[in-house]
């Protein structure tokens, strides 16, 4: 018995683990990729399967997003109809979606499961997502300034350069006619 116990112990759990973003923010009206990547202790199985579920913030029942088996399935709940769409790549671990003109209602936490036969447990990929009206200064526009700040540096650099080269030229110049002078 403890020889026929001994090989199962040491062979390694099969599971599947799969990763995504904790927490993300996205403004009202846009689009989103929710990206959901996995790694499994198997070989990618004509069996594989994808699950996105979504469990709104109140707490309501989950809602089936999307499925894949073999080749991607929208399921079309009320809330998302005609609005997610998938764009994973399966021979590269990735089981991603998009959801289109992303509203309030949207807000919640999406659920990615990935089941690779015989790796059929494992991690469950959770992303809070919140829908906001606009984004806050600290992340578009803090880009916009430190660009705006770079190109006006560069402006000054240049303009600094072609000055200094310009009165360069000229005092070379004025040497020049006062050595043709002195000749």
């Amino acid at each position: 018995l403890t020889l026929a116990v001994l090989p199962t112990a040491l062979w390694p759990a099969a599971a599947v683990e799969v990763h995504t973003s904790k927490e993300v923010n996205a403004v009202n009206g846009t689009n989103l990729r929710l990206k959901c990547t996995f790694s499994s202790s198997s070989p990618i199985s004509q069996r594989l399967s994808v699950t996105w579920n979504f469990q709104p913030e109140d707490l309501s029942p989950h809602e089936p997003v999307f499925y894949y088996l073999k080749e991607p399935y929208e399921l079309s709940p009320a809330r998302f109809k005609q609005r997610v769409t998938w764009d994973g790549n399966i021979e590269r671990n990735d089981v991603s979606i998009i959801i289109w003109n992303l509203q309030p209602t949207d807000n919640g936490t999406f659920t990615c499961q990935v089941k690779n036969p015989p790796d059929v447990h494992g991690t469950v990929g959770e992303v809070r997502l919140r829908v906001v009206q606009k984004v806050h200064f600290s992340e578009v526009h803090f880009l916009a300034v430190a660009i705006g700040s770079a190109c006006v540096l560069m402006i000054i650099v240049v303009t600094v350069v072609i000055i200094c080269r310009y009165r360069r030229k000229k005092a070379q110049e004025k040497r020049s006619e006062v050595a043709d002078t002195e000749l």
